[in-house]
């Protein structure tokens, strides 16, 4: 049988870490553009729950986060959702490699995804539209916010990490009620 409660209790955690990160993100960080970049805070999400949690795991957080930002900004509706769930699969395949009290490999993702993202978007929205200085858009944009999001993830990271313990905990208390 099947126990709901840990399920949903999971789904309402992700949910909040989620929704707070795009409100950071779009409402605060919007505020401290540091050279007129922000932290992608929502990249920071996708990974690391790709990377602590699996596939499955991150793909489902890459693409609400992709979905918030398709609601909220998407030029082509899916976009984001898509980069975002590529993402989180990519990130997924980590998780073999996972350690969480080592932060050198999370930090690596996050930047790796950071750029993967900021790649496929300049291709779509840029490229695509004929303009073509990728070295303007790699030193005025790319790079300070990957810099950018490097910095803000060392600290969300171990907020995120705490928080997956928490989900592995409720998970394997719920089935130990079953076994």
């Amino acid at each position: 049988m099947l126990e709901w409660k840990p399920l949903i209790k999971k789904i309402v955690i992700i949910a909040l870490v989620i929704i707070v990160c795009y409100l950071l993100q779009t409402c605060i960080f919007s505020h401290l553009a540091l050279a007129n970049v922000t932290p992608n805070l929502l990249i920071v999400v996708t990974s690391a729950f790709g990377f602590m949690r699996g596939r499955k795991d991150g793909m489902f957080v890459g693409f609400f986060c992709g979905l918030l930002l398709d609601l909220s900004a998407g030029t082509y509706f899916g976009m984001y959702a898509l980069i975002f769930l590529l993402i989180g699969y990519l990130n997924g395949l980590f998780s073999k490699l996972f350690y969480g009290d080592d932060i050198k490999l999370p930090i690596v993702l996050i930047a790796v995804s950071d750029l993967l993202y900021s790649f496929v978007v300049y291709i779509v929205l840029f490229l695509v539209k004929g303009k073509f200085d990728f070295l303007f858009y790699l030193r005025a944009l790319i790079l300070p916010e990957v810099v950018y999001t490097i910095l803000v993830s060392i600290f969300l990271y171990l907020i995120l990490y705490k928080l997956n313990v928490f989900i592995d905990k409720e998970d394997k208390r719920s089935r130990s009620r079953f076994v």
